[in-house]
């Protein structure tokens, strides 16, 4: 026999309740206090249709609380198709780092990878209180290797040159960072094939649900 109506609805708000406690846990989130400074930043909510994965804050983001805040975001929503408004609209798109605080710069002034504890210590439970996405972006290599496990490639190129096996669920992109320029330049196949399958997905998987 099918859930009534009033079942249903006592298991949605059950299931809302335990995100919105999971998030306020992760916003204050510790862990890594003797590493970094922790501003845990993350956009998430039972209602959204489209999850992106990513690295970790910069700075900037670290700074404002809001993510992709930067160059790098305006170049992923180019890439999406979206605007500002849809992007930031928790209601229909999360943005997860696979680590929620800025984890610092290295000797040369580049950002540190995420570190390690944040990964372990929420991702699995996180994507048990989210909903089931539809699609889920998935930007960098370290988002790659949790989320794909063994079926990514070996490295970033042939992850992302291998996006049809990874589709329609999931889509592999490099970090929209201007430092992958160069990258940009030498794949193009990313701009004349990847990117018009990408909008296609994105526009179709913000549809709200009848």
């Amino acid at each position: 026999m099918a859930p009534s109506a009033a079942t249903r609805s006592h298991d949605v708000k059950n299931a809302n309740r335990r995100l919105s406690g999971l998030l306020r846990d992760i916003r204050a989130c510790r862990i890594c206090e003797a590493h970094l400074a922790p501003r845990p930043v993350i956009h998430a909510s039972a209602t959204a249709r489209l999850c992106i994965v990513a690295q970790a804050p910069g700075i900037r983001v670290h700074e404002t609380g809001i993510s992709f805040n930067d160059p790098s975001g305006d170049r992923l929503r180019e890439w999406m198709g979206v605007d500002r408004e849809t992007f930031y609209d928790e209601s229909r798109v999360a943005i997860i780092g696979m680590g929620f605080c800025f984890p610092g710069t290295d000797a040369h002034g580049g950002d540190l990878p995420p570190r390690k504890e944040c990964a372990e210590a929420w991702q699995d439970r996180l994507f048990t209180a989210l909903p089931e996405f539809p699609l889920t972006l998935l930007v960098g290599s370290y988002a790659f290797d949790w989320h794909l496990g063994d079926r990514a490639k070996a490295n970033v190129t042939e992850t992302v040159k291998a996006w049809r096996e990874y589709a329609p669920g999931y889509i592999p992109l490099p970090h929209p960072s201007w430092r992958n320029n160069a990258w940009l330049a030498r794949n193009p196949w990313f701009k004349a094939e990847l990117l018009p399958y990408l909008r296609r997905r994105v526009k179709k998987a913000l549809v709200k649900r009848a």
